[in-house]
Order: structure tokens, then sequence, then C-alpha cells
């Protein structure tokens, strides 16, 4: 069965997991790229992996500041024929429209991280608001309309983030395999850390802000390498749209 997989949980295990996450907020954040969403009973979900029985993953880059690494990452992706998904602040778009038309052109998919890189889990919701019009205004202003698809920045998000992404008519887009390539561990290690660690359907977190040094190195390893483990390399839209069966729950 075609399916998604998202998370729902009920009062008790909210409360479980928010005590965690205060108690060990940094185990938990080292040890799982995992998403650790909330839902309500509508069910408004971050996705975080697609479809487990098809031999597709997603490559996904997070993109805030800098302007060194993202042309040697295009063309990294461009030798390998792979689109991928970019995650982009509407600050950074403001600043490089030359880098954002380099991704489009390159036949990549655009999605958003708001406007300024600070955490929605510290702000308000009027002033998530704000940032997330802000950055629609600026990306159309742009040229790049309707985008639809969005990344809370630093990936943090609970219910009523998630719930006023959807009143916005974002699809939030989170992750499961997570090699924080950001942190340059060393160019084999974020090759092994990929290629351990990615099943179907899951969606890969990468770096092209200039923080991440070895990223594109390491893609010479990773596409091809992933290619011939027999996966697909899709974007994000195209992995959404293979979901045409009910989303399967987890309790």
């Amino acid at each position: 069965m075609n399916h998604f997989y998202t998370i729902r949980l009920n009062r008790k295990k909210i409360l479980l997991i928010t005590a965690i996450v205060f108690a060990a907020a940094i185990l938990i954040w080292t040890q799982t790229s995992s998403i650790m969403a909330i839902f309500t009973k509508d069910e408004p979900a971050a996705l975080s992996k697609g479809n487990e029985d098809l031999e597709d993953v997603a490559v996904t880059f997070n993109i805030s500041w800098g302007e060194e690494k993202v042309e040697s990452i295009l063309k990294v992706l461009e030798n390998e024929d792979v689109q991928a998904t970019f995650f982009v602040s509407g600050e950074w778009a403001e600043r490089h429209p030359d880098l954002l038309e380099a991704i489009s052109e390159g036949a990549h998919e655009i999605g958003l991280l708001g406007y300024r890189y600070k955490s929605y889990l510290d702000q308000e919701p009027e002033q998530i608001k704000k940032d997330l019009i802000k950055a629609q205004e600026v990306m159309n202003k742009l040229g790049y309309e309707d985008i639809q698809l969005l990344r809370t920045p630093h990936g943090h998000l609970n219910e009523e983030i998630i719930e006023l992404a959807e009143d916005m008519q974002f699809q939030v887009v989170h992750w499961n395999v997570n090699p924080d390539d950001w942190e340059n561990p060393g160019v084999e290690v974020i090759i092994d850390e990929v290629m351990k660690q990615t099943e179907n359907g899951d969606i890969i977190l990468l770096h092209a802000s200039d923080s991440a040094k070895q990223t594109a190195e390491a893609l010479e390893t990773v596409l091809p390498g992933l290619k011939n483990k027999g996966f697909g390399l899709i974007t994000i839209s195209e992995m959404i749209n293979q979901a045409k069966a009910d989303t399967e729950l987890i309790d």
C-alpha cells in the first residue's frame, strides 16, 4: 500500500515527550533525525518519510546564508543528473537572487525556510505568520510564486506551528536522514552516514550554506552510491505525488 508516515500522539504521550525534550534535548537532537511532530485531531502533519514500498529518496538542502558552496553543489547535481529540493530563507533569496535563479534553472525544486532563519518555537504565532508572509512576498517579487513547501528554521516545530503553516497552504517538510554535514565531520563520515541510514522513502537533509564545507565533495560519492543501491532520486513534490492511498498513522 502506498503511504506516508506521520505520528499521532495522545495527551499523555505529549506530556511525556515534552518532559524528555526539555530534560535531554542535546541527546535527542544529536541521536535522532526523525521528526517529533504533534498533531491535532484533524491530523496536521509534517512530512518526514515517503512511500517505503518504493525505492525512491529525496535529497534536500537547507540554505540560509553565504554564497560560496551553492555553485559547487549544483555542479555535482548536474553531473549526476539529480533534481533536488532546496529550502531557502527569504532573507537569503533577497540577497542572492542570482544563486536562486541558478537553482531554478537547474530544474531543482524550491521550498521556504521562512524569511529569517530564527526558531519558530521562540516566536509567537503572529510573528511566525508575519515571517512567512514576508518570505512569500520576497519570493513573489523575485518571480517564484505559489511556493507550498516549508521547512521550519532548525526543524523546530510543534502542533500549533504545523496548523498555522497548513492554514497558510504550506506542506511542512522535515527529514529522517541527517549526517550533520554542516558540522564538517569529514567527507567519509558524511558519505558513510548517508549510505548507512538511507532506506526507501527517506528524506535526506544536507546543507548548501557556507558552513557546509565538505558537502559537495561528499555528494560526488553519495549520489552515484545511492543510485547503485537502486534508489531513485526525486524531489519532495514527486514524493508527495506518490501518495495515492490513506496515510498510515503510528500511535
